[in-house]
């Protein structure tokens, strides 16, 4: 799983503690999209590209169905019902700092993001603790 905004192990909420304690933590990498602040999390969408990154980490979990029910309701993300989720969870390729590359699940942001600042680094936490 990439995770690149409150589920990180940095910024040690809650969920992230949960995600640490109950995965292996693979690599630091981006995946291509733009970042946005939402309101106190951030939200990512996918593009093409490739000047646009989001960064952060890969998380190899232990029990995927489990943790997926514990972050999927964290994110708003209802897989039944896909238009109305804040976030959905996608698989997308992630570019590893080692130049390897890997499919991996994310949560994108769903909703509008007309009105939403985005956040040109593409890093939550240089953006958060700025």
């Amino acid at each position: 799983m990439f995770v690149y905004g409150t589920l990180q192990r940095e910024l040690d909420t809650d969920m992230s503690r949960f995600l640490v304690a109950n995965s292996k933590t693979v690599a630091k990498g981006y995946i291509l999209g733009k970042l946005y602040k939402i309101s106190w999390f951030p939200g990512a969408i996918l593009t093409d590209d490739t000047s646009c990154k989001v960064y952060g980490t890969v998380f190899k979990l232990k029990d995927n169905a489990a943790i997926f029910d514990v972050l999927d309701a964290y994110e708003g993300c209802n897989t039944n019902t896909p238009n109305a989720s804040l976030f959905i969870r996608q698989r997308t390729t992630v570019f590893l700092e080692n130049d390897n590359t890997l499919t991996s699940w994310v949560y994108l942001y769903n909703q509008n993001i007309a009105n939403s600042e985005q956040i040109t680094s593409g890093d939550f936490l240089k953006y958060s603790t700025s």
